[in-house]
């Protein structure tokens, strides 16, 4: 069974303005899926109905054979972890506290906000700060923070729920080169330890390098899905996001797709 399914997805945002239709999508445990595509193609719209924020217009999304969006919220967060493009606002806390409040899917429903944190809270706390590396942000306020260091706090909190499906919105947007590979790295990790992860980004050249498995939305429709050899062609992508790309192949004989002038790119 999938550890998350998607069946004949569609969603209508008011004013039958049509966000996504007949989508399907299924992700394996121990699997790294990207959904890439140009904006207002859906990828969003597709990870809050994945992760429950959403009902959708038609179809269903299951998780473990579950209905996601009758999951009460608590149950919800033990069995997925959702990153966000972006808060609304900034809680009124310094990043361990924004992290710890990860784990109160694992604390007793009686406690309430006002839960003392556990020896393993603690431990997961601390945990998820090192792997997101964050850690040297714990002490500081949300506010301090760059766009960047707040996007590892937000990441270290969704590894504290512990959660065996991650669900990521253009993780990697606000931050440098190397934190974006380290975060990729992690993310690779993540799923061969047994977790499954579903990635929205418009880093194609990453996505190429670390997908088993690339979903290309256009419009609200599947526009093509594969491997990232089968789907990061000229003959794909053209369609979908114009000409401004630059394809390639690396050592490890994965294809590379790079934003470039397109009068350069056949150079």
């Amino acid at each position: 069974m999938s550890v998350l399914a998607a069946r004949a997805l569609a969603y209508e945002y008011p004013g039958k303005r049509r966000a996504l239709a007949g989508i399907d999508l299924a992700l394996e445990r121990g699997e790294l899926v990207c959904v890439v595509g140009p904006n207002g193609s859906g990828k969003s719209t597709l990870l809050r109905l994945c992760a429950g924020l959403l009902a959708p217009s038609a179809g269903a999304v299951e998780l473990d054979g579950r209905p996601v969006i009758g999951l009460e919220p608590r149950e919800r967060a033990r069995r997925l972890a959702f990153v966000p493009q972006a808060l609304r606002a900034l809680p009124d806390l310094d990043a361990r506290s924004f992290v710890l409040g990860g784990r109160y899917a694992h604390q007793s429903v009686w406690s309430g906000l006002l839960a003392r944190e556990t020896r393993p809270d603690r431990e997961a706390v601390e945990r998820a700060l090192a792997e997101a590396d964050a850690l040297d942000l714990a002490p500081r306020r949300l506010d301090e923070l760059s766009l960047g260091q707040f996007q590892r706090v937000r990441v270290a909190r969704a590894l504290a729920q512990e959660a065996p499906l991650f669900l990521f919105d253009e993780p990697t947007a606000a931050l440098d080169p190397e934190h974006q590979v380290r975060l990729f790295l992690l993310i690779e990790r993540l799923v061969a330890a047994g977790r499954a992860a579903l990635v929205v980004t418009h880093e194609l050249a990453l996505a190429s390098r670390f997908a088993q498995r690339c979903l290309v939305l256009c419009e609200g429709r599947v526009a093509a899905e594969g491997t990232p050899a089968a789907v990061f062609r000229p003959a794909v992508l053209e369609a979908v996001f114009g000409a401004h790309l630059y394809y390639g192949e690396v050592g490890t004989g994965r294809p590379l797709v790079v934003p470039w002038p397109a009068e350069e790119a056949g150079q």
